[in-house]
């Protein structure tokens, strides 16, 4: 959007109108105090030309993923995006669209929910999902409080694998006193069920857990799972959207919430987001799910139609009875993941993962092999690993971005300072041969 400023005339029209004879009368009511009595101190203004070359001079001061190799993630993975995904989402039709409130102008919009609800159900191997959250924190933090509905408990535990910024986020909505948030440690790289079992009180709604963690591990989701509900409990899963391609879906180990973060199906990194949040349940929690659900039905004609069939939202109920005040969903991103998942299929998005399940290995292995990295511990993983670094962490970071590598992203663990490492379908043996030869050499 370009900015045109007014003309003289105009703020004549303007000043006139409320009945201001100059700016500063305009003004008049605000203490001096408060006023800035001098120019603004700006430089003079650039011609378009110029300015032009100056926003592109600052732009590529940044290092961006096209020219960098990503060996980062953190729950932001630099997938490969297919083009048809721009294709379809920068259709104005699509693009444009803020939000389906009238069902009979917003097909297009409500058919392609329904298809990612449905897309989401098969993924998770769960009865119902919604339309989409904000992004996985909040989807997670909004998993806690149906729990706390559902149940009639009032606390929950978190695993200490969780990222630390979905930790913070349930951390600060449980700051509010609508439920307690209790932290279960991990060590070894995961949660121990048994110490989740002996942590579970009569109050306890949910046991939230993220698989894989924060590390990369897996989690025991099924003996997670028997702990929970031996307590009266649910439990709440975080999982990786594109290693439920491959692996068995947290509905099928015993999950009865499961959240998601969705930017890895056809999402940009973006500089961190915005994001996605997947969320579902099981069929008998459909009341208390937040956010909203796209139906089909039939119009009078018989023909197929959509419609927002559940939202329990402040803004269409009363404001006791709703579930969440979440005000939107993100269909757009939701659109993005539907192409993305349709265009790769299940036997495609099962390759992805595979593919990226190998080079991770590949690529731990050869850190270790250089006798710089260590193995913090032995466990089951998908595509991301952590690695404990002889030398300076920071330091070998910088000097590896200076040779355009993004080495992993720096996380605590209770065993020490780790790294973690995330390789994704996009890396070639070459890039992976280079970077344990030069962070070897350092």
């Amino acid at each position: 959007m370009r900015f045109v400023s007014i003309t003289c005339e105009q703020r004549e029209a303007m000043l006139a109108v409320v009945g201001a004879k100059t700016v500063d009368a305009l003004f008049e009511d605000i203490p001096p105090a408060a006023r800035l009595e001098r120019p603004v101190d700006l430089p003079d203004g650039m011609s378009e030309i110029d300015l032009a070359r100056h926003m592109r001079g600052l732009s590529a001061r940044n290092r961006h993923a096209g020219d960098t190799v990503v060996f980062a993630g953190a729950g932001c993975y630099d997938h490969h995006i297919p083009s048809v995904v721009d294709h379809v989402v920068r259709r104005p039709e699509f693009f444009t669209a803020y939000t389906p409130y009238q069902p009979e102008v917003s097909q297009g919009t409500l058919q392609a929910i329904y298809e990612y609800q449905t897309m989401v159900c098969e993924l998770t191997a769960m009865d119902v999902a919604n339309a989409s959250m904000y992004d996985g924190a909040t989807a997670f933090v909004e998993a806690a409080l149906m729990a706390c509905r559902l149940t009639r408990r009032s606390r929950v535990l978190v695993a200490g694998s969780v990222l630390p910024e979905w930790a913070q986020a349930l951390s600060t909505y449980a700051s509010s006193g609508l439920f307690e948030a209790v932290t279960v440690p991990a060590r070894g790289g995961a949660v121990d069920p048994g110490l989740v079992r002996e942590s579970i009180t009569e109050d306890t709604a949910a046991v939230l857990v993220a698989s894989p963690n924060m590390w990369g591990c897996l989690e025991e989701v099924g003996a997670l799972a028997r702990a929970a509900h031996d307590g009266g409990a649910l439990l709440v899963v975080a999982a990786n959207p594109v290693l439920l391609g491959l692996l068995e879906p947290p509905g099928a180990l015993g999950a009865d919430i499961v959240v998601a973060e969705g930017q890895s199906l056809g999402g940009s990194m973006s500089f961190g987001g915005p994001g996605l949040g997947l969320f579902a349940c099981r069929s008998e929690h459909l009341r208390q799910l937040p956010g909203r659900l796209v139906g089909r039905t039939v119009d009078v004609d018989g023909s197929a139609a959509f419609v927002l069939t559940l939202s329990t939202r402040e803004q269409h109920i009363r404001r006791e009875k709703a579930t969440s005040n979440i005000c939107s969903n993100h269909a757009l991103n939701a659109l993005a993941t539907g192409v993305h998942l349709c265009a790769l299929g299940a036997r495609g998005l099962a390759d992805i993962a595979r593919a990226s399940m190998a080079k991770a290995r590949y690529l731990r292995d050869g850190l270790i092999a250089s006798g710089r990295f260590k193995a913090p511990w032995e466990r089951p993983f998908g595509y991301e690993f952590a690695l404990t670094f002889d030398g300076d962490l920071s330091g070998m970071r910088d000097r590896m971005m200076e040779r355009g590598y993004l080495a992993g992203v720096p996380m605590p663990s209770p065993e020490g300072e780790t790294v973690v490492f995330a390789v994704t379908e996009k890396r070639t043996r070459q890039e992976m041969d280079a970077f344990i030869r030069e962070v070897g050499a350092l």
